[in-house]
Parts: C-alpha cells; sequence; structure tokens
C-alpha cells in the first residue's frame, strides 16, 4: 500500500495544504510474492475513489491517526483522499477561504491528474463523520454530477435544528462560526445549504447521488438522524440507513466506514 502526504498550494485557500492520499497496491497483502498475479485495478480506467471528510477539531489525518481506512481500503482496492477543512463545515467562508470550492472544483482536478484515480462519476464517492458527514451530503447534494454516492456517518445533517440546538447551549464548546460559513444562520432552513432543498432541487433536475445514513444509539445525534431519515423516506430518497450500539465515536465510525466502503462499491 501507499500512503502518500502530499503538500501543495492551493488558490482556493491561498496558502500551501496537506493532503493525505492511499493508493492500493495490487495485492491485498504485504507480502506479494507475484507482483502481476492479484492485480485489483486497471491504472488505464483508473482506481475508484473515495473523498473522506474529518469532523469538528479534526484534519487531513484524522482518519489516519483513529482508523483502519488504509487496511479497509487497500482489501478493496480504493482509494482515499483527506484533507481539511477546518471547522467550516465545507463551505467558502465569508472571511476567505474557499472549502466548497476547493473540494468540489479544486481537488477532484488535482488529484484526478496527479494519482491514477477515475474520472467516472459512478466510481467517484463522498463519505464524513460529524461535521463531516453534512459536509460529505452537502457536498455531493451540490455536486451531484461529480459523486454518485454519499454517506454520512453520525452526521449533522438537519443544520438548521443543530443551529437552535447550539444557540440554546446545548452543544458544549461549540466550534463553529456559523455566520463565517453560513451568512445569517437564522435563515439555514430551506436555504442553499440546507440538505432538504439541496435534495429537492437535485431531484427537480433529475440527478441526485445515492445516499448513506448511520448513526449509534447512545449518539447525541440519534434523534435528529432519525428525523432526517423520516424526512428523506416522505420523498422517496434512495436511502440506505443502518443503525446499531455506538456513540459519536471512533469505535462506531471505524465499524461503520467498512459498511460505507461495500455499499459504494457494491
Amino acid at each position: 500500500m501507499a500512503l502518500m502526504e502530499t503538500h501543495y498550494y492551493s488558490f482556493s485557500m491561498r496558502s500551501n495544504i496537506t493532503l493525505n492520499v492511499f493508493i492500493p497496491t495490487p495485492g491485498s497483502s504485504e507480502q506479494i510474492v507475484e507482483i502481476n498475479h492479484s492485480e485489483k485495478y486497471d491504472y488505464e480506467s483508473g482506481l475508484p475513489v473515495v473523498y473522506l471528510l474529518h469532523g469538528a477539531y479534526g484534519d487531513a489525518f484524522s482518519w489516519i491517526r483513529y482508523s483502519n481506512i488504509d487496511r479497509y481500503a487497500q482489501e478493496r482496492g480504493v482509494a482515499v483522499v483527506m484533507a481539511s477543512a477546518g471547522n467550516s463545515f465545507y463551505q467558502d467562508l465569508k472571511s476567505g477561504n474557499r472549502y466548497k470550492t476547493f473540494f468540489t472544483e479544486e481537488l477532484p482536478a488535482f488529484i484526478q491528474n496527479v494519482f491514477p484515480v477515475t474520472k467516472d462519476r459512478e466510481k467517484t464517492f463522498i463519505a464524513g463523520f460529524s461535521m463531516g458527514g453534512y459536509g460529505a451530503w452537502f457536498l455531493g447534494l451540490s455536486r451531484p454530477d461529480l459523486y454518485s454516492r454519499a454517506a454520512s456517518l453520525s452526521g449533522a445533517l438537519d443544520i438548521a435544528s443543530l443551529y437552535r440546538t447550539a444557540e440554546g447551549g446545548v452543544i458544549d464548546n461549540n466550534p463553529f462560526n456559523w455566520e463565517d460559513s453560513f451568512g445569517d444562520p437564522k435563515l439555514l432552513e430551506g436555504s442553499e445549504y440546507d440538505l432538504f432543498s439541496l435534495y429537492d432541487r437535485d431531484i427537480a433536475a433529475g440527478q441526485v447521488p445515492k445516499l448513506y445514513q448511520a448513526v449509534g444509539y447512545s449518539d447525541f445525534l440519534y434523534k435528529s438522524n432519525i428525523h432526517v431519515k423520516e424526512q428523506m423516506e416522505r420523498r422517496e430518497a434512495d436511502l440506505v440507513f443502518e443503525e446499531g450500539e455506538g456513540g459519536h465515536d471512533w469505535i462506531f465510525w471505524d465499524t461503520y466506514i467498512q459498511h460505507i466502503l461495500d455499499w459504494m462499491l457494491n
């Protein structure tokens, strides 16, 4: 397997940034005796690729530090791309850094032209946990032409409700600058940042990614995720929903990212 830490200048960020890119080797084990014996991919057509997003306080190293994503991706022959987004909710910030533009325009163009990954929408995926769960659905629904599947783990998916909860003081140590990410956060419901509105727009336009959602019974976002599931079911969305034992933690995310990879590659 090859895990590459890449540094380059980002015009969207107006600074040098760090990426972590995992590229699987042809075989599934560390000991490859016959290098061409068990090839899992073709460089000409390109590897399927997952853009993997972090949560609040995280960065491009979160998945590497706390999960076994390298092993899971190696076993399945899929490339994984990880980049930092601060606590931005993956938005173009009013203060300058354009994370949405970076993740949907600059980053895919860079990855597709430097690494042996596909340019095929059907094999291009996005996933994340917590803030990154919202980010995965937000970016996926914002650019349904780019991603065929978007997956959320313990996602902060109902952004308008989350803001009301944060303003009520229920969330301790709230790390978000809501105005910088969303403008007037009191207007989130029904806006371009509202996942329900984005989904309805995509349906009307005739292209929408398939969606996946998982949450643990002990997660503080469990009830919120159930509400989102019900809203999407009313819309007859192409949604896979899973719930199980666990909380808002890496034990749950490390388990269910395997479910996500299998779903994406099915």
